[in-house]
């Protein structure tokens, strides 16, 4: 397990190609500020309230439209449960649906902090294998077999740390294999609009009925981490279970205030042209960062990704871990890739992300890791 590590803790002068948010120049403080503007003059104060267990009705309606529009099915209001973000929704989804001592399955390498809540949870992680399409589905059935975990969670859309995305006909026929074995799959979808090429396949949304599969989004990476706010969308009994659950009894609604917003955001349609400006911006960067990477760590092995926010890096022969103090010293930073194994692994690996800092600071992040490894190898 990774030391502790705060979401926000960015030096001057280091250049962290560990942190995984967007950058402040990135922030909508403008579109936050017509949004909150146009959600006062409508004189309305409910979303003042504890609020709707399942979240406000209104804003579940404009997000499944928005959703219908980017995930390749219709999405529907009543299937949509709205979280405070995807961290807290799975936090939720371990509580209703794990005991503690139950397995879950993840993918390896698997999102350090989802590992995070799985062991806060004191449940029993098994890693499955990937390549370079996502989790590897031969065996797998008999895997599932001899664990009955409770739970599969995966990211299969550019996923994180790796950047890869799982193709249709796996998607398929993995919501069979979790269907046939009676195992919950979670779906973590974060990424799934931060496409920068081809579009993704269709959402794991399309395949909920029946009350296998949980598909979590999060407006952190596509608007702002600061809202906290996220949505389930699953089958409308999964749904009820959540809705009526002892967090949701107790306070109510998760995060009105935030959904308020968000829904003046998206019937303003300020989301859309947003969402279009970071593909632009990540595109660029991610393309110059590969570039970069090739000439100033030419012994590393990686594929620039279509979408997301990482880069996932091989050194052969290079322990990340013990190289990142090297690397720090020359006032840069990453992700060792040990942290995103749950059986201590992938130690010649590292995670970049490229969504924090701009090109300039990237390019010069490369030159400075590249430094750090020549001088580690000399």
């Amino acid at each position: 397990m990774p030391p502790q590590t705060a979401q926000v803790d960015v030096r001057d002068a280091f250049i962290d190609l560990g942190v995984g948010q967007p950058g402040r120049s990135l922030l909508p403080v403008p579109i936050i500020r017509q949004a909150a503007d146009h959600r006062f003059a409508q004189g309305a104060s409910g979303y003042l309230q504890y609020g709707a267990e399942q979240g406000d009705g209104y804003f579940r309606e404009v997000l499944a439209a928005f959703l219908t529009g980017s995930h390749g099915f219709e999405v529907r209001p009543d299937r949509l449960f709205v979280s405070g973000g995807a961290s807290q929704a799975l936090d939720l989804i371990c509580t209703l649906f794990t005991e503690s001592g139950a397995v879950v399955c993840v993918e390896e390498p698997c999102y350090f902090l989802a590992l995070k809540i799985l062991a806060d949870h004191r449940l029993r992680v098994v890693s499955l294998p990937t390549d370079q399409d996502g989790l590897i589905l031969d065996g797998l059935e008999d895997r599932l077999a001899a664990l009955r975990p409770a739970m599969l969670y995966l990211i299969p859309t550019f996923q994180n740390p790796t950047g890869v995305t799982l193709p249709r006909e796996r998607r398929e026929r993995l919501v069979e294999i979790c269907r046939r074995h009676q195992v919950l799959l979670v779906a973590d979808e974060v990424y799934h609009c931060l496409n920068y090429d081809a579009v993704p396949p269709t959402s794991f949304g399309a395949y909920v009925d029946g009350g296998y599969v949980l598909v979590l989004g999060s407006f952190s990476k596509i608007l702002a981490p600061g809202l906290r706010l996220g949505w389930v969308y699953a089958d409308p009994r999964m749904v009820d279970r959540m809705t009526r659950s002892g967090l949701l009894d107790s306070g109510g609604g998760l995060n009105p205030f935030a959904s308020g917003l968000v829904r003046s955001v998206l019937e303003l349609d300020l989301l859309r042209p947003h969402l279009a400006e970071l593909r632009g911006v990540f595109r660029q960067r991610i393309t110059a960062l590969g570039e970069a990477l090739r000439r100033d760590l030419p012994a590393s092995a990686f594929t620039v990704p279509s979408g997301g926010y990482f880069l996932w890096l091989r050194l052969p022969g290079v322990d990340t871990a013990a190289a990142l103090p090297h690397a720090n010293a020359l006032q840069v930073g990453f992700k060792p890739g040990t942290w995103f194994s749950s059986q201590a692994g992938l130690t010649d690996c590292l995670r970049l992300s490229f969504a924090f800092y701009d090109t300039p600071t990237l390019l010069e992040g490369s030159r400075r890791l590249g430094q750090a490894m020549a001088r580690l190898a000399s």
